[in-house]
């Protein structure tokens, strides 16, 4: 019978441990209570918006909307990562579980650009009248709370640098939590969103450019999508292993270049298993008396490489 946690691989437990990616309890926490703000909000906005009849408003509603159920995802994603840290069945840890909720969140993101985009140009080509007063003060009220959830998050990103998540300088894009990194660029677009609405409202009002309502609607579409493709992006690059451009590559030719060792990488094999943090499986070729475990010491010295696997194929003396 199946173990339920261990998915029958208890009795062939490794030896080393393969759950790599550290967690950010704090991230988690903030994520939820940024869940709770974002749907409060979204319902505010989207009652509103159809009220005051203002496209900025409703679309900025519906923007929040899609935004609580990705960070919703996000919240998802940490609790069954750190639920699952230690199951034998995740060979390399359940750090790519964030990451995968992060991809998921970008899709969201690009679904809500995409519904901003068609509903105000639908509003632009047909116009209706605009309670504007009304619709500024909630603009400006979720906007506040877009303030809020996003310092909530900035301290989530801080806590994920300062505990050893770019730990060789290089690529810090990369190294991010990028499940964070999702739910702080949807709370990021709520603001930009929620800041070209309440210009369009003000344009409207004092200078009769109502207008100005449905284009910035589209403008705000134009923006999330950028943000989202840029998620889309780095995520899948993570969840297709596709890492072998990483810095990290070319830093491991230089160890074994330096090393003094007359040594030839014949195949090399780099991917992500945590925030910043590689496994790699290495074959070298050398007439000289190297064994693997010389090659991983040194190998060991890159603070990156977490899970190294060498084969050595010795050569004969030329």
């Amino acid at each position: 019978m199946m173990d339920k946690r261990g998915g029958g691989a208890s009795a062939h437990r490794c030896k080393y441990p393969h759950a790599f990616g550290g967690g950010n309890p704090l991230a988690e926490r903030n994520t939820l209570r940024v869940v709770v703000l974002t749907a409060v909000m979204m319902v505010v906005e989207i009652v509103c918006g159809v009220l005051f009849n203002s496209m900025a408003l409703l679309a900025d509603g519906w923007h929040m909307g899609t935004h609580a159920i990705a960070l919703g995802i996000s919240v998802l994603a940490y609790v069954y990562a750190r639920r699952f840290a230690h199951d034998a069945r995740f060979a390399f840890g359940t750090w790519k579980i964030e990451v995968l909720g992060g991809y998921t969140s970008a899709v969201l993101l690009a679904v809500v650009g995409f519904m901003m985009g068609y509903e105000s140009v639908s509003r632009l080509l047909n116009p209706s009248r605009i309670h504007f007063d009304n619709a500024i003060m909630v603009a400006v009220v979720g906007l506040i709370v877009n303030w809020v959830c996003a310092w909530m998050l900035k301290s989530g990103r801080s806590h994920d640098a300062a505990h050893g998540h770019h730990p060789h300088g290089h690529d810090h894009e990369h190294h991010d939590d990028l499940n964070l990194r999702s739910a702080y660029v949807h709370v990021i677009a709520d603001a930009a969103t929620s800041v070209l609405a309440i210009f369009a409202l003000l344009g409207g009002k004092y200078w009769g450019a109502a207008w100005l309502d449905p284009v910035m609607g589209i403008a705000g579409s134009i923006l999330v999508s950028v943000w989202a493709y840029g998620l889309l992006r780095d995520s899948a690059r993570v969840l297709l292993d596709a890492e072998m451009n990483a810095p990290v590559v070319g830093e491991i030719y230089d160890i074994i270049r330096q090393s003094g060792w007359q040594a030839e990488i014949s195949d090399l094999h780099v991917w992500r298993v945590g925030g910043g943090k590689y496994a790699c499986i290495l074959a070298i070729s050398t007439s000289q008396d190297v064994s693997a475990d010389d090659v991983r010491r040194q190998l060991h010295t890159h603070a990156a490489l977490v899970h190294i696997s060498v084969e050595v194929a010795r050569l004969a003396p030329v």
